[in-house]
């Protein structure tokens, strides 16, 4: 069988080894500078690469997870040739091409948006439809999709912080032209290094992100970009694509609240919000305009992505979290460099940054010591 170049991520640090992979009956047969590796089927899951132009990541065990990332997508055409009785677990290519619900889906755009749109396989289909959905709907599920992520884990009600945060959100929420979204930003306590946007406004930082930002304009970055996934409708619609079979069988039938209740269902038991690379880089560059247009200096933007990139970062599982829902690449980091040039002016300072860091450890989780990157 034919092998192919990969990246491999052993789920400890954030470097990647490359290394070759050879699709086998029995399991996948990786050959590291360290030796011959094998994984088998059973205990591999794809979590990336069902769309044409994605990567093809597997990853394998809990906590460290290793992955494996694949450029070429023929890569899983040889995977089913080679192990037809276990192909059934990761995706066909072929399948993009098949899409034998393509008229029944062009007759529900016809039904549901009028005569001359066409919707070219459940992907696209899904997509326009959550363009369409009212505000109110997405921040229904957005609070689903918050409260299932959140759990149990406690929110911080420290007042200061609350109002520095939502000082910088609403700087950043005024530079949207007919904006409708009204958005909450909720810290919660949690040494995780994480924060996500869920549809309808919600976003959540986690404290473990907030205490390893150095100044204001790192965290104002990061909602930036959190803010543009929201404007973007880039949650809503990553919902819709997951559950977009069940939706477009409820609009058969005209049943428009067994729609809805499939996604809201759908967002009760993800197990996370994954956006493609071109959401990422489209919420990138629109997070980078947005700090911009409130006169918030977009080097903080930077100087937040190089810091979680640079080798000398304690590396902890935790880290490798956020890394994994929002790739960090050289590659993105000289985009936003790039897109900084021409973006001069007078900027204005923060009036919480003197005390910045003395503010950010005040939502420390409670089980967690906030100097523990010193020791």
């Amino acid at each position: 069988m034919p092998s192919w170049p990969a990246r491999y991520l052993d789920g400890v640090t954030a470097h990647t080894e490359d290394v070759t992979v050879t699709p086998a009956a029995y399991g996948l047969e990786i050959r590291r500078a360290s030796g011959v590796v094998v994984w088998p089927y059973a205990q591999i899951a794809q979590t990336q690469g069902h769309y044409h132009g994605e990567q093809v990541r597997l990853e394998r065990g809990t906590e460290p997870v290793e992955a494996l990332v694949v450029d070429d997508a023929a890569f899983l055409s040889a995977l089913h040739k080679a192990a037809p009785r276990v192909s059934r677990r990761f995706h066909d290519p072929k399948l993009r091409v098949r899409r034998p619900a393509l008229i029944g889906f062009a007759l529900v755009a016809a039904i549901a948006l009028g005569a001359g749109f066409y919707f070219w396989g459940i992907p696209t289909a899904a997509t326009l439809a959550a363009e369409q959905i009212p505000v109110s709907w997405e921040e229904q599920l957005g609070d689903t999709v918050a409260t299932s992520l959140i759990g149990s884990a406690a929110v911080c009600d420290n007042e200061e912080v609350q109002a520095a945060v939502d000082d910088m959100t609403a700087r950043l929420a005024r530079t949207i032209s007919d904006n409708p979204y009204t958005f909450r930003v909720s810290i919660v306590r949690h040494d995780m290094m994480n924060a996500f946007a869920a549809p309808g406004g919600q976003i959540v930082v986690y404290s473990g992100l907030l205490r390893r930002t150095d100044r204001a304009e790192e965290l104002a970055g990061v909602l930036a970009h959190e803010i543009s996934h929201v404007a973007r409708r880039h949650g809503t619609k990553a919902l819709f694509r997951d559950v977009a079979t069940s939706i477009f069988f409820s609009a058969v039938v005209g049943d428009a609240s067994g729609a809805m209740g499939t996604v809201l269902e759908s967002a009760k038991t993800l197990g996370g919000l994954h956006y493609s690379r071109k959401a990422e880089e489209e919420a990138d560059l629109d997070g980078m305009d947005m700090l911009a247009a409130a006169r918030i200096d977009p080097a903080g933007m930077i100087s937040f992505f190089e810091k979680l990139n640079a080798k000398e970062l304690k590396i902890d599982k935790e880290f490798l979290r956020y890394i994994s829902t929002h790739p960090l690449t050289v590659d993105r980091i000289a985009a936003l460099q790039a897109a900084r040039i021409g973006k001069g002016g007078v900027y204005v300072r923060l009036p919480f940054n003197k005390n910045w860091k003395t503010l950010a450890s005040r939502c420390n989780a409670d089980d967690v010591d906030a100097t523990d990157d010193n020791r």
